[in-house]
């Protein structure tokens, strides 16, 4: 957004209502709307829908804008446990579920010791319980986004919350399918996009197992 603004008299931004806590704490925005059907309510000279902006600034690699954090949250307070916190999240939305990864293969890493593990999923599913992971509050988007400032790092799929940790700037590890979205680009470990975002790529579609494998190594050399 600040992008936007330097060259823009006012910037009004028509968001999703959940949105609108969280983008509150982003420079560059005069006005926020709720999102609905029709059109907003309010004059305006230009609209440009938000994944247009990379074109529009002609980005390069070398000019995404990756300051981070651009979003903020104060950390919620989680009970002291004395080892690394680590949140995840493992089920995407219906529309895409080769991004999803089955419940059962995290059991490995809620196992590891010297970490403790949290659930970022939102209304996880009643078989998505372990004796060693622990529920946050992930009732709405700022609530996440508090939980998130409290962790050590944050491993995700290719969803919301991988996208919410980068623009928090927390450390993530993002576990993608072998075909995801273009903006995680191919061949890559890290993201233009993220500085704090380190990615696992899956190199054969549904063949979760070996990136679980590839994040209990790293989790285990990162621990010393």
């Amino acid at each position: 957004m600040p992008l936007v603004r330097a060259i823009a008299r006012e910037v009004i931004v028509w968001a999703q209502p959940a949105l609108i806590p969280l983008l509150r704490t982003a420079t560059g925005i005069d006005q926020l709307l709720p999102l609905h059907d029709g059109a907003p309510e309010v004059e305006y000279d230009v609209d440009v829908e938000i994944m247009e902006l990379a074109y529009v600034f002609r980005s390069t690699l070398e000019t995404i804008p990756a300051a981070v954090p651009y979003l903020l949250a104060d950390p919620v307070a989680l009970c002291e446990t004395g080892t690394p916190r680590i949140g995840l999240a493992w089920r995407a939305g219906g529309w895409d579920s080769r991004r999803s990864i089955p419940f059962e293969l995290l059991t490995s890493i809620f196992e590891m010791p010297a970490i403790s593990c949290w659930s970022l999923q939102h209304e996880p599913h009643t078989h998505e319980r372990h004796e060693h992971l622990r529920q946050l509050n992930t009732s709405g988007l700022l609530q996440t986004a508090q939980a998130m400032r409290a962790l050590d790092l944050i491993i995700t799929i290719d969803g919301m919350s991988a996208h919410l940790a980068g623009a928090l700037g927390v450390p993530v590890w993002t576990l993608l399918s072998n075909d995801p979205d273009w903006r995680w680009m191919e061949d890559r470990s890290d993201s233009p996009w993220y500085p704090t975002m380190r990615l696992f790529r899956q190199h054969r579609a549904g063949a979760w197992k070996p990136v679980i494998d590839a994040v209990i190594a790293a989790l285990a050399t990162a621990r010393g």
